[in-house]
C-alpha cells in the first residue's frame, strides 16, 4: 500500500503542469525573428520609404509640396472633416452605447445590427447610396436644387460620407466596457438621489473616459485616411472637395511622386502619433476593465 501510495506521488510529481511552455529555444526564436521580420517588411520599410521618398529633393521642396495651396486646403478640409464627424459620431456613440449596455428594450439586437451595418458595406457602395439620394438623378435632389442646397460634390457630403463610414468605432468600443462595468454603481447613485445627467456625468463618464478616447481615436484615424466614400461624393475639385487623401492620389498620377510623398508623410505622421495615443488608451481601457472584473467579483 505504502508503495502505491509513493507510486502515485512519483507520478503526480513528474506530470508537466498545465500551461508550460514547452518549445525547443530554437523554435520560439525563429518564430520572433519571422514575426519582426513580416512586420518589419509590412509596416516598417514602407513607413521609411516614404519619408526618404518625400525628402529624396531636399527640405524646400518637401515644404513646398506641403504648402501648396491646393495641399493646404485639402489638409484644412480633412480637418474640417474630423472636426465634424467625430464629435457627432461621440454622441451617437454614447447614446448607443448607454442604452445597449445598461437598459433592456425592444429593438436591441436590430440596433447593434445597425451599428455594425458600415462594417458590411463597402465605403463605395455608401457614396453611391449618398449620391443616389442627394445627387442629380437622387431622390431628394429635386427638393435640394429648388431650395439651392448643394451635397454631393460638396463638403456636406464629405461629411455625411464619412460620419456613417466611422460612426460604429466608438459606440462598438464602449458596449463591452459598459457591460462589463455593469449598473451597480449608477443605481446606487440614483438611490441615493442624484438625477439621471449627474449620474452619467459623475459616474458613468469617467468610468468609460479611457475607452471613449479610445473610440475617438480610432474615429479619428478612419476620418483623416477615408478614400472610398469620399471619393465618390467629392468630385475631385481641387482646391475645394479634395481631402489629403484624394490630393495624394491626383498628385501621383500626375507624376508628381515627391510633392505626393510630401503630403503623405503628414499623414503618416498623423498615423504615428494616433498609434502611440491608441497604445496608451488600450492599456488604460484593460486596466480599467480589470478593475471593474475585480470589483465585480
Amino acid at each position: 500500500m505504502a508503495g502505491n501510495v509513493a507510486l502515485r506521488q512519483g507520478t503526480t510529481t513528474e506530470r508537466p503542469t498545465t500551461g508550460a511552455i514547452t518549445e525547443l529555444p530554437l523554435v520560439r526564436w525563429l518564430l520572433t525573428l519571422a514575426a519582426l521580420g513580416f512586420l518589419g517588411l509590412m509596416l516598417i520599410v514602407p513607413v521609411i520609404a516614404v519619408f526618404v521618398k518625400a525628402f529624396e529633393q531636399g527640405s524646400e521642396l518637401y515644404i513646398k509640396a506641403i504648402t501648396a495651396p491646393d495641399a493646404l486646403a485639402a489638409i484644412q478640409l480633412t480637418l474640417l472633416t474630423v472636426v465634424i464627424a467625430v464629435p457627432l459620431n461621440t454622441l451617437f456613440g454614447l447614446a448607443a452605447a448607454w442604452s445597449i449596455a445598461k437598459f433592456e428594450f425592444r429593438g436591441r439586437s436590430f440596433l447593434i445590427t445597425l451599428i455594425d451595418l458600415p462594417f458590411a458595406v463597402s465605403p463605395v457602395i455608401a457614396g453611391l447610396i449618398f449620391v443616389f439620394l442627394f445627387g442629380k438623378p437622387g431622390v431628394l435632389w429635386p427638393w435640394l436644387s429648388a431650395n439651392d442646397i448643394k451635397i454631393i460634390f460638396a463638403v456636406p457630403g464629405i461629411v455625411l460620407a464619412t460620419v456613417f463610414v466611422t460612426f460604429p468605432f466608438i459606440a462598438r468600443e464602449l458596449i463591452p466596457l459598459m457591460r462589463a462595468q455593469g449598473t451597480t454603481e449608477e443605481e446606487a447613485a440614483l438611490t441615493l438621489g442624484a438625477s439621471g445627467w449627474k449620474t452619467f456625468w459623475h459616474i458613468t463618464l469617467p468610468n468609460i473616459k479611457w475607452g471613449l478616447i479610445y473610440g475617438v481615436i480610432l474615429t479619428s484615424a478612419r476620418a483623416v485616411g477615408e478614400f472610398g466614400a469620399v471619393s465618390v461624393v467629392s468630385g475631385h475639385i481641387r482646391g475645394e472637395t479634395n481631402t489629403m487623401p484624394l490630393h495624394i492620389e491626383i498628385l501621383y498620377n500626375e507624376y508628381q511622386f515627391v510633392a505626393a510623398f510630401a503630403v503623405a508623410s503628414l499623414m503618416t505622421l498623423m498615423a504615428i502619433i494616433t498609434l502611440i495615443v491608441k497604445n496608451i488608451s488600450e492599456w488604460k481601457v484593460q486596466q480599467q476593465s480589470q478593475e471593474s472584473e475585480e470589483v465585480t467579483a
